[in-house]
């Protein structure tokens, strides 16, 4: 449900609410301009962005000022609508019908409900709202307030379904009337060509006038209904250039056809019918190529099982996915999408995780491996224990970093909307400069006219309010189907500058966790060493059990942890010490034969972990936190970007040093305390760099909110990714090349359109005003600027990391 949209965050001087609002009726990027403007100037509104490509409104608001349903009623007021959403409840505890009536009057003052409707017989409850505006979990505790129980009702038919739907029936509708119109105008047009081609026959001035008048006034009504609203708002927008201009050739042809001396050359009726065809095949291709570059996010959406199958009082129930609680054990079958994140219990499988990590192999399974919301399961029965369940799983966290991303605006585009205001007005004078000048200097009316209605005709304010978001909805929608996550459009844009990117280390780089590097000693030493730490929990013993897999190992008898030196454990009747040089000092053993060896581990960073038993020293082990796999990729991959590289770590320089070289960085900043993270980078800054940071943990956060670009770790924290413009959701570093590969295509689609659209106008008004393009011309000009600047950005669907 789109109510779900609702979200509200904290601040220390009033309530912050965020709400996200479909709208319908926008027509150019005028359109968008105004209803930003209209929705920035109500009381309350803490600031809005209206997106044409995605058609949606995002809105700050005070929720002690202003409410959903008030900012909904004033998108409507402005000449727009929020599609209605409809919610249906399964309610418990209604006996009769007083019942009913009294819960439909509660569901009635529930702020932003319009109807509401309750049947005793089916103990089921609708309610309609615009879309966007009431939170289901207000409509369910308004239930529950009320002394009954409610249950939300998933099926088959989901909002996505429904838009889907709707979608389709507007493309049939609009194909429908495209078809009328070209039916009515191929006469008009005939007539036209054989009056060129010098051949007698024509339609006469009644006929065309009885043809023309449906496509003017009937299926061209929407252009009058939009340029109503827009004037009406205080602005103008493409329906005013495009009703201006048809009005005018229709009605200057209709007057000379009811004087009765109107031949065909003082006839403009199937210009103006041409042009509202053409017009009318531009939306349609337009509205289709809208609507592909969207399919990203619909594709993340259609990731997201409706029901989940819980363990429940020792039997399996089937309940909506959203009403699963952490904790919840899910069963999942061979073959079914998971429901929601969470640890494997029970069971061995592979998971397809493509879309949601970018991982293009099965990934395997076993207990204690997380899953995530969304990813395929193979051939095993699985059962896992949920962690986040619902709007917190993986895959809505995704879903809502991109819809975020595709609706916000890159700082170019501030440029573009405040040319859009002006754009009409300036038109419209040309237009009227145009015809005057042809008027009066050449005292020709008729070119005069064509010129006017050709410079209102061929304007085309929508290649400019498209050529910014459509770009960046498929480049954000590329990104995201190769496990790039990126969260507002300017971290998009200005990822495109970025000349240097700064490594945390440790989870970053490195795993984050240690690993065995390097066994030295007595055969014995590996299997005994393990065999004593199985009754420890600190990491490095985590390692060394690790490494020691498919080893016999011993049961541990008389375990005795030893704070800060290590560990004494009986295995099979020999006493092993595990720990530190300190404990074999204290136990007054000798190191020598191994020192040499265990200096030059430490040298490299490494932790050495001594081994003894009964009074015998077996040797070392060595453990180190390993670098990632796919690193040293990353960092060569940053080089051929012509990017540098550059490592922040708390370690000691030496082994600072190590990792660096080994990974083929360009520089190392060692020794540095979390707390100095912020401050390196805003050095870097100050030498003129432009800065991403790549990090992973809680103290990054600052680090990553203060450089240009913060990049995070999908499997670090929250609070990390919250910092981070964007994420790389597998952890992977080998994506950070592909992120800034993608934000430079993107920047260039974006570039590609923006010369198009101006470059347009620039060249085809004047043309237009010179009186060298007739108003046909005009209008498929106009109409296929804006598929044209459309069609650019979906080219970046080849893009391929």
């Amino acid at each position: 449900m789109k109510g779900l949209g609702v979200m509200a965050a904290q601040s220390a001087e009033f309530l912050v609410s965020t709400l996200a609002l479909p709208v319908r009726g926008m027509t150019c990027a005028a359109c968008s301009t105004r209803l930003e403007k209209v929705l920035n100037r109500l009381d309350g509104v803490a600031g809005a962005t209206v997106s044409l490509a995605s058609e949606q409104a995002d809105i700050r608001f005070d929720a002690s000022r202003t409410n959903p349903a008030t900012l909904a009623e004033a998108i409507g007021k402005a000449g727009f609508s929020v599609p209605d959403d409809t919610l249906e409840l399964t309610i418990g505890g209604m006996t009769c019908a007083a019942c009913s009536t009294r819960l439909e009057k509660v569901l009635g003052k529930v702020a932003g409900i319009t109807t509401a409707s309750v049947n005793l017989a089916t103990e089921r409850a609708r309610a309609t709202f615009a879309a966007g505006t009431v939170a289901v979990a207000d409509v369910v505790l308004a239930v529950e307030k009320a002394g009954f129980t409610a249950q939300v009702v998933v099926d088959g038919d989901s909002q996505m379904d429904k838009e889907e739907a709707a979608h389709a029936a507007d493309l049939r509708r609009q194909g429908r009337l495209l078809a009328l119109s070209a039916l009515l105008t191929l006469p008009l047009v005939a007539g036209m060509v054989a009056h060129l081609a010098g051949w007698s026959w024509t339609l006469s001035g009644w006929w065309q006038l009885v043809l023309s008048a449906p496509v003017q006034f009937w299926i061209g009504w929407r252009f009058y209904v939009g340029a109503w609203t827009s004037l009406k708002g205080g602005s103008g927008n493409m329906d005013v250039l495009v009703a201006l201009g048809t009005s005018a050739a229709w009605g200057v042809s209709a007057v000379a056809v009811a004087q009765g001396h109107g031949d065909h050359a003082d006839l403009y009726f199937e210009g103006a019918a041409v042009v509202i065809t053409l017009v009318l095949l531009g939306k349609l291709l337009e509205t289709r190529a809208k609507r592909s570059a969207a399919g990203a996010i619909r594709a993340l959406m259609r990731l997201r099982p409706e029901t989940a199958r819980v363990e429940r009082d020792g039997r399996l129930v089937e309940i909506p996915a959203d009403s699963v609680h952490p904790g919840d054990v899910v069963q999942i079958r061979p073959g079914e999408r998971v429901p929601v994140d969470g640890v494997v219990v029970e069971g061995n499988s592979q998971m397809d995780e493509a879309l949601i990590t970018g991982e293009s192999l099965p990934v395997a399974k076993e207990a204690g491996a997380p899953v995530v919301a969304g990813a395929i399961n193979g051939d095993g029965l699985l059962r896992v224990r949920a962690t986040r369940v619902g709007s917190e799983s993986t895959i809505s966290r995704i879903i809502r970093m991109v819809q975020g991303a595709q609706a916000a605006k890159a700082p170019v585009q501030k440029l573009v909307d405040r040319i859009s205001a002006i754009f009409v007005p300036v038109v419209v004078a040309i237009a009227a400069a145009a015809f005057l000048l042809w008027w009066l200097a050449v005292g020709d009316v008729g070119l005069a006219f064509v010129a006017a209605v050709s410079v209102l005709v061929i304007a085309c304010p929508c290649a400019l309010g498209l050529a910014t978001p459509t770009a960046i909805m498929v480049g954000t929608g590329m990104a995201a189907r190769h496990g790039i996550l990126i969260k507002d459009a300017e971290a998009l844009e200005l990822a495109h500058f970025v000349d240097v990117v700064v490594f945390d280390k440790t989870g970053t780089l490195t795993l984050g966790k240690p690993a065995v590097v390097a066994v030295q000693g007595d055969p014995e030493l590996l299997r005994l060493a393990a065999s004593a730490q199985q009754g420890s929990e600190h990491p490095l013993a985590g390692a060394v059990l690790a490494h020691a897999a498919g080893l016999d190992l011993g049961k541990p008898e008389k375990f005795k942890a030893l704070p800060g030196r290590g560990i004494e454990a009986e295995i099979e009747g020999h006493v092993v010490l595990v720990g530190s040089p300190r404990l074999m000092a204290e136990r007054g053993l000798d190191l020598a034969a191994w020192a040499d060896a265990a200096r030059a581990e430490e040298e490299l960073g490494r932790t050495v972990v001594w081994a003894a038993a009964d009074g015998r020293v077996l040797g070392f082990i060595a453990l180190a936190d390993p670098v990632k796999d796919s690193a040293a990729e990353a960092i060569a991959g940053l080089k051929a970007l012509g990017v540098r590289s550059v490592m922040l770590t708390g370690d000691n320089a030496r082994a600072a040093a190590n990792v660096a070289a080994s990974l083929g960085l360009d520089r190392f900043i060692a020794e540095v305390l979390p707390e100095d993270k912020e401050a390196q980078i805003q050095a870097l800054k100050a030498e003129g760099h432009v800065v991403a940071m790549v990090g992973d943990g809680v103290n990054d956060a600052p680090a990553l909110a203060a450089a240009h670009v913060g990049i995070a770790m999908g499997t670090g924290t929250d609070v990390a990714m919250q910092a981070a413009g964007i994420t790389l959701v597998k952890g992977d570093p080998a994506l950070l090349p592909a992120a800034l590969s993608i934000s430079r295509a993107t920047r260039a689609k974006i570039r590609q359109n923006l010369f198009w659209a101006f470059f347009y106008n620039v060249v085809a008004i004047p043309l237009a005003a010179l009186a060298l393009l007739t108003p046909v011309i005009a209008g498929a000009a106009m109409a296929f600027s804006s598929v044209s600047v459309v069609s650019n950005s979906l080219l970046l669907r080849r893009w391929r990391g």
